[in-house]
């Protein structure tokens, strides 16, 4: 593992608002980059100050080679983020693998004393919710087709030999994190919890979405939307309305 710990490496500010009294983390899924929330940060740039992470192994990091296993994953951006989670109020929001790993940063700032407005999750199941997937076993082909079939990736990006060079080994390592990833038995958050889901993802049903609510003593709150894993995409402006809401809300 060859990682860095230049915090700019990791948090990007596309829309930069020091003076923003609230703020949201955002933590992109397997193979994802920070860029994946540029359009957030636009529109939610008058309420609060947007941070990216970025994992190592990706666009400008690619030459790093990042951590296959979550819990390190884990202590690595909430290094990058302790101080800037202390600063003012924040609330992180995931997606996919980056649910997950919001929920483990959210424990380690937990346990270190600190408290978050919101954690939202997004587009993953429980933690405590296991299914048997070895995508991360699987040949390059199988990889690609993986992302084919969560429509997650144009198509055609995925049929160009140097694109495939250069995301190949993060998804394979992002993948291997996520699918070996075990939670703590009865793990949960003070943070209250909202779920976002799209009522048709093959990667996770409303059963194990709802079971987020055993992981959080705070409230929790389960939004469903059309669509499938990268829900996302055709429902932004429903998303980011919702997190305008809590954002502007406070909580």
């Amino acid at each position: 593992m060859t990682v860095s710990s230049d915090e700019g490496l990791w948090i990007r500010r596309y829309h930069p608002a020091p003076d923003a009294r609230r703020q949201l983390v955002c933590l992109p899924h397997a193979g994802g980059s920070a860029s994946f929330f540029h359009p957030v940060s636009a529109r939610l740039s008058s309420v609060a100050e947007v941070l990216a992470v970025q994992y190592p192994g990706r666009q400008d990091r690619r030459d790093e080679t990042g951590p296959s296993d979550l819990a390190t994953m884990a202590d690595l951006v909430y290094g990058a983020l302790r101080e800037h989670l202390r600063a003012r109020p924040t609330a992180l929001f995931g997606h996919s693998m980056g649910a997950t790993l919001a929920f483990e940063v959210t424990r380690r700032f937990e346990a270190d004393g600190g408290q978050l407005s919101r954690l939202f999750v997004s587009g993953r199941r429980a933690p405590s919710r296991y299914r048997d997937e070895r995508v991360h076993l699987m040949e390059d082909d199988g990889i690609l087709e993986e992302l084919k079939n969560l429509a997650g990736t144009e198509s055609s990006l995925l049929g160009d030999e140097e694109i495939q060079r250069l995301i190949l080994p993060a998804l394979r390592s992002d993948y291997t994190a996520i699918e070996t990833y075990r939670c703590e038995p009865g793990a949960a958050v003070e943070a209250p919890v909202t779920v976002l889901t799209g009522d048709s993802d093959p990667k996770t049903s409303l059963d194990e979405a709802e079971d987020w609510r055993h992981h959080t003593k705070g409230d929790f709150d389960l939004r469903v939307f059309p669509g499938g894993h990268f829900y996302l995409g055709p429902r932004a402006s429903d998303v980011i309305g919702l997190l305008r809401e809590h954002l502007n809300a406070g909580v």
